[in-house]
């Protein structure tokens, strides 16, 4: 199976990816993941990618696609996978496309966790808090909610048009979610 994991910061799309993927049997591909593993590796894309991270900006689609080829070519994603934090732009969707349709295979699913923005902001001030992260205040985490808003709205508008998305209640406990997406998924 190959599923996209969308949704806002505070979702809990890590907690259920780690989850969704153990009970699937395929790879949580993170592109965080990646790109610390590269940065971490030295790797010239990884490099690359440290600069803009150190920056506090978006990694460039260009090598974001390529981290993202290299892992998805990796064994263990051969049977499927279950992507986190990609694609995020819709010229990322049709990369995404196209490097699966060379291997003859398409996504099957892209959930999309859907959640009170209040009660997110709220847990993500009070995790600021709690680990002393100042500069996350809540202006700051609710432009995050909005950037996240307008920035996936044309690529999940595009994945319902293709009949792939479903929007998954993530409201409530970790199991009680994780239920909820594995009935979507059929599973």
């Amino acid at each position: 199976m190959r599923v996209v994991l969308m949704g806002p910061p505070g979702a809990g799309k890590g907690t259920q990816a780690a989850v969704v993927s153990g009970r699937l049997g395929i790879p949580h591909v993170s592109t965080g993941d990646i790109f610390r593993a590269n940065a971490a590796g030295g790797t010239p894309l990884g490099l690359e990618a440290q600069k803009y991270m150190d920056a506090g900006e978006y990694v460039p689609d260009s090598v974001t696609n390529e981290m993202v080829r290299d892992r998805l070519a990796q064994p263990d994603a051969a049977a499927g996978f279950l992507l986190d934090g990609y694609p995020r732009t819709l010229a990322q969707v049709d990369e995404l496309a196209d490097m699966l349709g060379s291997a003859g295979t398409a996504i099957d699913s892209v959930v999309e966790l859907t959640v009170d923005t209040d009660e997110v902001v709220a847990r993500l001030v009070k995790r600021a808090a709690d680990q002393g992260r100042s500069d996350d205040t809540e202006d700051v985490i609710r432009r995050r909610q909005e950037i996240y808003s307008e920035q996936t709205a044309p690529l999940t508008a595009l994945y319902a048009q293709q009949g792939v998305l479903v929007q998954v209640d993530g409201m409530g406990d970790v199991d009680e979610v994780t239920t909820r997406v594995l009935d979507i998924l059929g599973v």
